[in-house]
């Protein structure tokens, strides 16, 4: 190879490599240019930060202690006077408190629902079912029992009213009981609307002018004696009293059984169509 050849290949590798230099340095630059940092600034940020790392507790302490010489000192404080405590609180759990609580509360429930149960069945003074109830003036009570055809309902003493014909109370004295006769006397017998087979309240029936039960069918004829149906006698009867003034009294708390199967004192019978068939349970 001619020293010419030599020198030119020598010259053109110069030239590459002076060309990949400048090139590195240009884009060194451009990096730096687009915000990055210098080594040295780097460096003194680095210490900056640690520094004021360091500086962070003394700055704390400092506040702290200005804090602190601001706050200004109380006063005293006032003593509230000493009371003994109540002996019966002293020592209770709350255990014992919810035990003490429920059992006043059952206590007072029981205790309340005793006194309306006396209530309810104690026999009231005046008025009322169990007492003697003023049924009116009996010349009234026979006009409201015509006015309201042939039975008159006193709901004060749960008593149905029907007038007795004077004409059977020759039969009558001998099967009734002094305290019903006295009302019948005076034209009133009082039959109780319970019915004697099962409790059912009687109503009567205005055609055929008997009682008659709706619920199995017993029937009672206008003064209560047994007609027809299941029920083991007749109505039970109240006793009555004629006051000197004239006053009906019904004593609800005097109940007499009714009479037996088979006593028919009136004779009377069935006036019209009966309200139920009667006879069946």
């Amino acid at each position: 190879m001619s020293a010419g050849a030599i020198i030119a290949i020598a010259v053109a590798a110069l030239v590459v490599l002076a060309g990949i230099a400048f090139l590195t340095a240009t884009r060194r630059q451009d990096v730096r240019g687009a915000g990055a940092l210098s080594r040295e600034t780097r460096s003194r940020d680095r210490g900056s930060r640690s520094e004021s790392a360091v500086s962070v507790p003394d700055v704390e302490r400092e506040a702290a202690e200005a804090r602190s010489r601001a706050l200004v000192p109380a006063g005293p404080a006032a003593v509230a006077p000493w009371s003994a405590p109540d002996p019966d609180a002293v020592g209770v759990t709350r255990r014992q408190f919810f035990n003490k609580a429920s059992i006043t509360l059952m206590s007072a429930s029981i205790g309340a629902f005793g006194a309306a149960c006396l209530a309810f069945l104690w026999r009231g003074a005046e008025g009322g079912f169990g007492s003697k109830v003023n049924a009116g003036k009996v010349n009234d009570v026979v006009n409201n029992i015509r006015a309201n055809d042939g039975f008159f309902y006193l709901a004060e003493g749960r008593a149905w009213l029907t007038e007795y014909p004077a004409d059977a109370l020759g039969k009558a004295r001998d099967l009734y009981p002094g305290a019903v006769v006295s009302g019948m006397e005076a034209g009133v017998i009082a039959l109780y609307q319970k019915c004697p087979h099962l409790g059912c309240r009687i109503p009567e029936c205005k055609t055929s002018q008997w009682f008659e039960c709706q619920c199995h069918g017993s029937q009672y004829n206008r003064v209560g004696e047994k007609k027809a149906g299941p029920a083991p006698r007749g109505m039970d009867m109240f006793g009555m009293q004629v006051t000197t003034t004239g006053d009906l009294i019904v004593d609800t708390g005097s109940i007499f059984g009714g009479q037996p199967v088979g006593v028919n004192t009136t004779g009377q019978e069935a006036e019209g169509p009966h309200c139920t068939s009667g006879g069946g349970h």
